[in-house]
């Protein structure tokens, strides 16, 4: 299993049940904080899981040459 994965499946479970508590602190139903709980978590760890192959990608591109420079801290200010 990838460690993409397994961190999507560990931040969803951290997310259902911090969903969970809030709603049902908000508003004392344990059926509506469970629907809560399960819709917007969900669908946040899907996103959760794109957001992070785009940032894998993000970071594979080989640095852009102005960017070299900064990194290198060779800048030239004018």
């Amino acid at each position: 299993m990838s460690l993409d994965l397994i961190k999507t499946g560990t931040y969803l479970t951290i997310h259902l049940t911090v969903g969970f508590t809030v709603a049902y602190l908000m508003t004392g139903s344990l059926a509506l904080a469970g629907g809560i709980a399960l819709v917007e978590p969900v669908i946040n760890a899907v996103a959760f899981f794109f957001h992070e192959q785009a940032w894998k990608k993000i970071q594979a591109r080989p640095p852009r040459a102005d960017a070299r420079q900064w990194i290198r801290g060779q800048a030239a200010f004018a």
